[in-house]
């Protein structure tokens, strides 16, 4: 046999491509060639290949060699092909069985001494190989990923030798116990230890904002309590399903962060700073990594002091906040990554952060509060669900022994409870719900559709607002265990869109 086939797979943003490692043994002088658009890392793997295999004990056929990686206008990276290529030139030379490796994938970086490296983004190419049913052989040092998607005929090897024994000779491949964190333990033991004091409307707008991973801003001076509430709003977010747990293995896996049991389960908490570019916040690059929004996948992304981020990275937000992903265009590919996130922002109310503070004297001018403000546009801040004042509290309030302390633990399953209806009677969260999903799962009557187009006509409010406004209602009903939305789910709904600081900039 002259000819051989080994499949493996590429890695495009989350999205493992199946790659076909062709190689065909001719007579003439003896060369190795690659082709099929090669980096210059998969050019190199020429001589790990050929090292690997002579240190392993076999044979490197000194024929002609011509190896194609297929589809050919994609590009290639890294030394993940590696053990592809070596495993093709054997098959193409008689030195394993042909049928040995049919309906198999492989990946791995080789070492010079046969051994494996290795690779990252590996949790796509397992989830696809899983979806296809197919077999999988990867590096032993690959294992904590391959015990997160818990697949049963997905392999773990140490070295080439190792996996031409079992090819050879049928010896066993060592399974990986994914007991230790599949399947996901819902983790119900966070610690409320700071009491948000006083802010009993805040409270509340944290809440609806959590039932159902709908934006929140929050405005108000320093000290008031805002990053405290951001906090408390992360801890009462339901654990991950499976399908979530999948998604955001694989960001986590092609931005190369190292993924245990102990971070498995958590959703995902992104704090930039302000500093931070547009293409460390949506991805990018040379080789289009993920950004801070795609890391939130399913989390939140929490961005303190909002108008300090500058324009050209906040109105890069607009695009992903509306479709839940983010698409980054390269002169020969483009790659696709999800970046379904909840976004909670907090910002003073003016630049010195004392405009709304009875206890402190703004130093602020009206223009220069109106430049600090004007840094918002109103298409991001229409994509925000809710915003709300937190104020500055009195000394006594802040000194008071509270008696009544909030029962966050009760209040985290209340909203468990609701994400739950949702999920059962719409498929999704009501902040995911399209326009056209509005009139069937959140009917208004005629009484409420005048109440919400006088209002929307007073306040000069958008399309895109008002539907947001409908799903906030819908959530408060849901929050409440009501049916259908009320006069009061629909007024409280508004009131989260009336934050006297912005009116000049939002509809």
């Amino acid at each position: 046999m002259s000819l051989a086939t080994i499949s493996s797979r590429a890695l495009l943003g989350v999205e493992a491509i199946e790659v076909k490692v062709e190689t065909h043994l001719s007579n003439g002088l003896p060369g190795f060639a690659i082709v099929g658009l090669p980096e210059t890392a998969v050019k190199e793997s020429k001589e790990r290949v050929r090292s690997a295999i002579i240190n392993s004990g076999l044979e490197f056929p000194a024929r002609r060699i011509t190896v194609n990686l297929a589809p050919a206008d994609l590009p290639k990276a890294g030394g993940r092909y590696d053990l592809a290529i070596a495993l093709s030139i054997l098959l193409a030379s008689d030195q394993i069985p042909e049928k040995s490796l049919s309906n198999t994938e492989v990946l791995g970086e080789l070492a010079l001494d046969g051994s494996l490296r290795e690779v990252h983004g590996v949790v796509p190419a397992i989830l696809a190989a899983k979806q296809n049913n197919n077999k999988l052989i990867l590096p032993a040092k690959n294992s904590q990923e391959l015990a997160l998607v818990n697949y049963s005929k997905a392999y773990c090897i140490e070295s080439l030798l190792q996996l031409i024994k079992h090819l050879s000779s049928g010896e066993e491949l060592p399974s990986c116990d994914s007991s230790a964190i599949y399947p996901a333990e819902e983790d119900n033991h966070f610690q409320f230890e700071d009491e948000v004091k006083g802010q009993a409307l805040a409270k509340r707008a944290v809440q609806i904002a959590a039932a159902a991973s709908h934006n929140l801003l929050m405005i108000g001076p320093p000290g008031s309590g805002k990053t405290l509430l951001a906090n408390t709003l992360m801890h009462l977010l339901p654990a991950m399903n499976e399908t979530e747990l999948m998604e955001v293995a694989a960001v986590k896996s092609a931005a190369r962060i190292v993924i245990n049991k102990n971070n498995f389960h958590q959703r995902p908490i992104r704090t930039p700073h302000h500093s931070s570019t547009s293409v460390a916040l949506v991805g990018g690059g040379n080789k289009a990594s993920p950004g801070e929004i795609s890391l939130a996948h399913r989390g939140v992304l929490f961005l303190d002091e909002l108008p300090e981020f500058k324009p050209s990275v906040l109105e890069a937000l607009r695009e992903p906040l509306e479709s839940g992903q983010i698409t980054i265009s390269r002169a020969n590919y483009r790659v696709c990554f999800p970046a379904n996130f909840q976004l909670i922002a907090a910002m003073n109310p003016c630049p010195c952060g004392y405009a709304s503070d009875p206890k402190n004297q703004c130093r602020c001018s009206e223009d220069k509060v109106d430049r600090y403000l004007g840094r918002l546009s109103g298409p991001l801040l229409d994509r925000l669900d809710l915003i709300i004042e937190v104020p500055s509290l009195s000394q006594s309030e802040l000194l008071e022994h509270s008696k009544d302390k909030t029962d966050w633990t009760a209040i985290r399953e209340r909203i468990n409870h609701c994400q739950q209806t949702q999920q059962k009677r719409n498929g999704k969260l009501n902040s995911e719900l399209k326009g056209r999903e509005l009139e069937t799962i959140c009917p208004l009557n005629k009484s409420l559709r005048r109440t919400l187009a006088s209002i929307m006509e007073k306040l000069g409010m958008s399309a895109r607002a008002t539907h947001r406004v409908i799903r906030v209602a819908r959530t408060i009903a849901d929050y409440e265990e009501k049916p259908e939305i009320s006069r009061t789910d629909l007024l409280e709904a508004i009131s989260y869109r009336r934050c006297q600081f912005i009116k000049s900039v939002i509809r």
